[in-house]
């Protein structure tokens, strides 16, 4: 909960680009905490909520990740491809609804039951994207089809089944860098789950 000091007046906000998502270059007062005002300017990049969920199976100690390209980081000096927990944008949808439906597209699982963990802001500093975590069980019957996405949406994606104790080791050795995947799969971890 912000201070009484903490006030915030908008002075002007400029469209930068509304493309994939909107982004808005912001100028405003912000009052400090000894009661000074200050002029600032950031940018803003609003592309909607989303959601994702971890897939894990008690029996075999596994999960379910999703390995795609990720153009950001192959232009970060990375070689692009990123083992992630499967995710989408909400695109106006109930989260447990859109999730199921993600997961099914993206690792061909589908599943009937999750459980919702928490959310998390990902980049408050820059982007409004707020995630809903979830989790949920998957067995090999619920494997309807090979998963990888939508070619339309230029989706090109490998379902990788993952020892979970392999997984773990993978964020110690940065094989897993993609935060959202690692708090689920710390939150798997210190709940006991697996």
């Amino acid at each position: 909960m912000p201070s009484e000091h903490a006030q915030i007046r908008i002075i002007s906000s400029t469209p930068l680009s509304e493309n994939w998502g909107k982004l808005t270059q912001y100028t405003f007062d912000y009052r400090r905490r000894d009661g000074e005002w200050q002029r600032q300017s950031r940018e803003v990049y609003d592309r909607g909520n989303g959601a994702v969920i971890l897939l894990y199976n008690r029996a075999k100690r596994s999960v379910v990740l999703t390995r795609q390209f990720r153009l950001p980081l192959f232009v970060s000096q990375h070689h692009g491809f990123l083992l992630e927990a499967a995710a989408g944008l909400l695109d106006a949808l109930d989260p447990e609804e859109r999730i199921k439906h993600e997961a099914e597209e993206e690792t061909g699982y589908r599943i009937e039951q999750v459980e919702k963990v928490f959310e998390a802001w990902m980049s408050p500093g820059s982007v409004t994207e707020k995630l809903h975590f979830f989790i949920a069980e998957y067995d090999d019957s619920r494997r309807i089809n090979e998963g990888g996405g939508l070619i339309d949406e230029g989706e090109d994606i490998e379902v990788v089944e993952m020892d979970f104790a392999t997984a773990l080791a993978g964020i110690r050795s940065g094989d897993i860098a993609d935060g959202k995947t690692i708090m689920l799969l710390q939150h798997l971890a210190l709940e006991g789950i697996l």
